[in-house]
């Protein structure tokens, strides 16, 4: 009977929506919100329309008590902003009053606006305001958000966000992601709100929106909330005009088989060879051959017979056998036509170089070869794009520089030149990478894609992506949580300032900016967002070299005072935990360092200790199963030179690895320039170390484990 109760009532959902789209009105009124959220099971208050001075004063009686008056207008969506809102109003005579000055004052505000009456709702008893709500986002979609509400909401800016439909779970967790997450448990005395209530207000708007794709945004502002429950004082319902484009999806084994083709080809064919040097084509022939790639590679020229070496073909039509994938090099004006050719031949993927499509704003043209793709069955890598490298494949298909530092690194960009960024940055560093992919205009292949592939890539253990905007945000999202739990996703979003600069028709939409919601759902997806595109790609590099944690206890130990302090800092700035000493290891950890050294955490073993001091404080660090990731900070001194203190260090930590205990271990090396080499050495022996910072190690341990809960590894996780 209630699944019966429940079709009806979204029936009568639709109907109404339907109504008034067909009006050609783009927001409900306050009646036909309460029907809405009457049907959704959305607490509101009791209330009525009244049509003249009369019914309103009937209704104020028969709610008893205080009330609130409203205007009700289709033409005015911003009631207070018109003078249309009283409240706190009891009694015959002010009802009487406060329905005349509400109607006088819309009529000023609005002359030509249609009137349809005054809403006389019943006061709220006081509580908590917050807002619940909800907007269509062009990235992710219909997306919920919570955060504190009433009059200072913009203001405050204090909200959370996450994609449509919520779980009770996930609701109840947005209720602390906030800032002042602590008011809504009760502080100085006050009770804690219904939590329960209040985040089934979430869940059943966010029901709402997925239900109806047509509904743009929902305002449920303010939501009183208390002990007693939540309610939702007022309730804004916006519509859409515009039709959603749905994109083309590919299903999982789909993406995985033209991905595979593309990522392990067999046969590749360049479309645009070419003999002479300084020529696109020439610099992606050179690299595929002098790369190594072990399949075949055929260059396809109308105007050759043989380029470097090799066979030249007319058109790619007639190159014998299968290809896997296509690599143009050619002007965008005829990309389309030779597009169709890969089709024809059966080709899955083209990787096209050209620029000269959307990016330049020839939009028609990047269409067109959508449109061919899609008609072929051809996947779209670019354009606009410098090309790829898959290291294991000992495949360069670039016009840049080659690179064939085998790794576990994925590595991709959405622009140019952050893609020679990444490739310097990895040649400089000895990051062993599986691949370096250019995504450009993105005309079809995406982050989505890449993901699901580098997720079930045995070679590649950590992926780091560089992106302006996501396509399809649902998509990558699903492609990241099905990723996250096996190896560590890090993006780099770029654009962060441009958040909120659209208009918008309610306060949960004004409240989403695009890197407002990017960061809540990337954070939501496991995903670990880096702040700048060096940080990227230090992470990139560390976390494949630092094992997982098993538990949040940190420790620090340091041979200067003022590292020590600065470590602290960055513990508690990267969310992590420093551990509390138990009496037993206070004692053990004194018994290796001078009585003017400093036990508890950080352990300060100072900076004129012998190698055997940092060997017996390191070592039971490693040992102890309660201490669970390790801080060191060196302090170059002739006692102990860097290269000694890399020696020992590495020595320690190899042991206990070989022992099967397995902890992440990160240094900070202040000092004169020998501590360069000293950090090189440790990297490259599983232990993650930086010179002249105290940030960055901790940073990239922060990373580690955000991606431990993420991946469920520890408490506390999504």
């Amino acid at each position: 009977m209630a699944g019966t109760v429940e079709s009806q009532e979204r029936e009568r959902v639709r109907e109404l929506l339907d109504r008034v789209r067909g009006e050609g009105r783009g927001a409900l009124t306050a009646p036909e919100g309460k029907v809405v959220a009457d049907a959704y099971g959305i607490t509101v208050p009791g209330e009525g329309l009244a049509r003249d001075v009369d019914e309103a004063v009937a209704l104020a009686d028969r709610l008893g008590g205080s009330v609130v008056l409203k205007i009700v207008s289709p033409d005015i969506l911003h009631k207070t902003d018109a003078g249309g809102v009283v409240v706190g109003v009891s009694g015959a005579q002010e009802v009487r009053a406060a329905f005349c000055s509400i109607v006088k004052n819309a009529k000023a505000y609005a002359p030509d606006a249609r009137i349809e009456g005054v809403q006389v709702q019943q006061l709220v008893p006081p509580g908590q305001e917050v807002i619940v709500g909800a907007v269509t986002d062009p990235t992710f979609g219909k997306v919920v958000a919570f955060g504190l509400g009433g009059v200072l909401v913009e203001v405050l800016k204090d909200i959370t966000f996450r994609l449509a439909p919520v779980s009770a779970e996930e609701a109840q967790s947005m209720l602390d992601s906030i800032g002042a997450a602590e008011i809504l448990k009760g502080v100085r005395g006050a009770p804690a709100v219904d939590r329960w209530a209040l985040a089934e207000q979430i869940r059943r708007v966010s029901r709402l929106v997925t239900d109806f794709p047509e509904i743009a945004e929902v305002d449920l502002n303010p939501v009183i909330a208390s002990p007693d429950g939540a309610i939702a004082a007022d309730i804004r319902i916006l519509l859409s005009t515009e039709e959603v484009k749905v994109r083309r999806r590919y299903s999982r084994e789909e993406i995985l088989g033209s991905m595979r083709r593309l990522m392990e080809p067999r046969s590749v064919a360049v479309i645009g060879a070419s003999n002479e040097q300084g020529k696109i084509g020439n610099s992606v022939m050179r690299n595929l051959i002098d790369g190594g790639f072990a399949g075949e590679i055929h260059p396809v020229n109308p105007k050759a017979d043989d380029i470097l070496g090799r066979k030249a073909y007319k058109s790619v039509t007639d190159v014998p056998g299968e290809v896997d994938v296509a690599v143009f090099a050619i002007p965008a004006k005829f990309v389309a036509s030779a597009l169709k050719e890969v089709g024809r031949k059966g080709i899955p993927n083209a990787v096209l170089i050209p620029s000269g499509f959307a990016e330049t704003g020839e939009q028609a043209l990047q269409d067109e070869i959508v449109a061919v793709g899609e008609e072929y069955g051809v996947r779209l890598l670019g354009p606009n794009i410098y090309g790829y490298y898959s290291t294991w494949q000992d495949l360069c298909a670039t016009f840049c520089t080659p690179y064939d530092v085998k790794g576990p690194v994925a590595l991709t960009s959405q622009s140019g030149g952050i893609g020679m960024a990444i490739l310097g940055f990895a040649r400089s560093t000895k990051t062993g990478v599986s691949a370096i992919v250019g995504l450009g205009n993105k005309s079809d292949i995406d982050e989505d894609d890449l993901l699901t592939w580098f997720g079930e890539d045995p070679r590649t253990t950590c992926i780091a992506m560089h992106l302006e905007d996501l396509k399809d945000g649902r998509a990558f999202v699903e492609a990241a949580r099905a990723t996250v739990p096996k190896k560590p996703v890090v993006v780099l979003k770029a654009g962060r300032t441009s958040a909120g600069a659209r208009a918008a028709g309610s306060h949960t939409g004004a409240l989403a900016g695009d890197d407002a919601v990017y960061d809540d759902i990337l954070r939501q997806a496991g995903v670990i967002r880096a702040p700048g595109l060096n940080d990227m790609l230090e992470y990139a590099r560390a976390l494949p070299v630092l094992p997982a944690p098993k538990g949040d206890n940190v420790v620090i130990i340091t041979g200067a005072g003022g590292s020590g302090v600065l470590l602290s800092d960055a513990i508690v700035d990267n969310g992590l935990s420093l551990m509390e000493i138990p009496p037993d290891l206070d004692t053990a950890f004194k018994a290796f360092i001078p009585p003017f050294g400093a036990a508890g955490n950080p352990i300060d073993i100072t900076g004129g200790e012998p190698p055997s001091t940092y060997e017996a404080t390191i070592r039971l660090g490693m040992e102890d199963p309660r201490i669970h990731a390790l801080v060191l900070g060196y302090w170059h001194t002739i006692v102990t030179p860097p290269m000694v203190f890399a020696e020992l260090t590495a020595r320690v930590v190899e042991e206990f690895r070989a022992r099967g205990i397995e902890k992440p271990v990160v240094a900070s090396l202040a000092g004169d320039t020998e501590v360069e080499e000293a950090c090189a050495y440790l990297f490259e022996r599983g232990v993650v170390a930086y010179p002249y910072t105290t940030e960055r190690p901790v940073a990239v341990l922060g990373a580690k484990y955000r991606w431990a809960r993420a991946a469920g590894l520890l408490g506390g996780g999504r």
